[in-house]
């Protein structure tokens, strides 16, 4: 049996929970807004999972070639080719199916995936990145071919290296890729209209592309955007942005809405070292070392109803975390994020989640907005989160 647990919640109806529902609740089954313990993480032992738009994959631990099954949303096969019936493939995949991802070794692992609008990007140990789904922007790293037919390909493209670069994790955004190496290097693939590949054009980019900018001879240990407003997070703890910058993610002084390369955040200086990052694309988040969780951007960012704009990060108060007089430990150690809901993990591994709420999304048993951080009733420890567009997976170790 696997240490791990996996609950979801969020919209259901196209498969992207992969839970095996009953058609005598579809109604509501269209959507589930509070956590369900995943059956599938007690088959199989999942250790990473990715949310894209519409679909989920699973990486496990296996002693065969299948690491990575995938349900929901296939149109662009995206979690691979599944047909019952020749010339037949499923656009949706309704429970998690194995994705044949042509593994040569048996033990090999996966360390890292990501998920986009449609594309997958799953990372190894031993035999590179593999990507598959639409390639329409050059998002999988491979030349764009005109007119080519998504739906129903078997095809999954191998990136073994970057230069001399091994590729130790991944973030995709809607339509680009973001490859992080062993030294701290970035490259990029994908759509670039914003400036999200970081390139300093504005060209769609269909090889991954070493990135420079402010993070030239930095260290970089975290990427992240959910959308097409990046964030990278260096060793020393400053954080750069790139892409776009329609309400100030980026710049406050600057009125460019596309920042085309790495740029350094001095709005982020003097909040103490930065830990963790997450970007959803109008708002972002920064976590510095004492728990304490920053926001900026628009949207609901988890400060009241009342203030949905901010280009200066603004602080959530901790009391919201946990934090209090009897518990004044308490602090958050890691932020993830969807297009624009929000969750947070604190070293109690509690789940808090805020922002919009479409079809339940933030796991608080309704579908009402949310915010302020608020805790989510898991009965497990919460120890990793990926949020899709309209549904969140977590992993979780048991109370025991």
């Amino acid at each position: 049996m696997s240490k791990f647990r996996v609950y979801c919640w969020g919209l259901a109806e196209h498969g992207a929970l992969g839970l095996k529902g009953s058609k005598s609740s579809s109604t509501s089954f269209r959507y589930i807004p509070k956590p369900v313990r995943h059956s599938f993480a007690e088959e199989k032992k999942v250790v990473a999972v990715a949310c894209g738009f519409g679909f989920t994959a699973f990486g496990v631990q296996a002693l065969d070639r299948y690491k990575v099954f995938g349900n929901g949303i296939n149109t662009d096969s995206q979690i691979g080719l599944h047909e019952p019936r020749k010339n037949h493939p499923l656009s949706l995949v309704l429970a998690p199916a194995p994705i044949n991802l042509g593994l040569e070794y048996s033990d090999t692992s996966i360390v890292s995936m990501s998920a986009g609008r449609a594309h997958l990007a799953v990372v190894t140990d031993k035999e590179g990145v593999f990507t598959l789904g639409s390639n329409c922007y050059g998002q999988c790293g491979r030349e764009i071919i005109e007119n080519e037919k998504y739906n129903g390909s078997h095809y999954v493209h191998n990136i073994t290296k970057l230069g001399n670069e091994k590729v130790t994790s991944v973030s995709c955004g809607q339509d680009h890729t973001l490859f992080l190496t062993a030294s701290g290097k970035v490259f990029s693939c994908g759509w670039s209209a914003d400036g999200q590949t970081g390139t300093d054009q504005l060209d769609n980019i269909c090889e991954p592309t070493r990135i420079d900018g402010d993070i030239k001879g930095e260290t970089i240990i975290k990427v992240t955007g959910k959308s097409d407003c990046n964030l990278a997070l260096s060793s020393n703890g400053e954080v750069f942005g790139w892409g776009n910058n329609e309400y100030f993610q980026l710049d406050t002084e600057s009125k460019e809405q596309q920042v085309n390369c790495p740029r350094r955040l001095m709005s982020l200086q003097g909040l103490g070292k930065i830990v963790d990052i997450a970007s959803g694309g109008p708002v972002c988040m920064a976590l510095n070392e004492c728990g304490d969780v920053f926001v900026w951007g628009y949207g609901i960012l988890g400060v009241g109803p009342r203030i949905e704009m901010s280009g200066k990060p603004l602080q959530i108060p901790p009391t919201l975390f946990g934090r209090n007089e009897f518990q004044p430990e308490t602090r958050v150690i890691s932020v993830s994020c969807g297009l624009t809901h929000f969750m947070a993990i604190n070293n109690h591994h509690n789940l808090y989640s805020w922002g919009r709420n479409r079809a339940g999304c933030l796991g608080i048993g309704h579908t009402r907005d949310q915010y302020f951080p608020y805790k989510v009733a898991l009965s497990a420890h919460a120890l990793s989160v990926s949020c899709g567009m309209d549904h969140t997976m977590v992993i979780c170790r048991p109370f025991s």
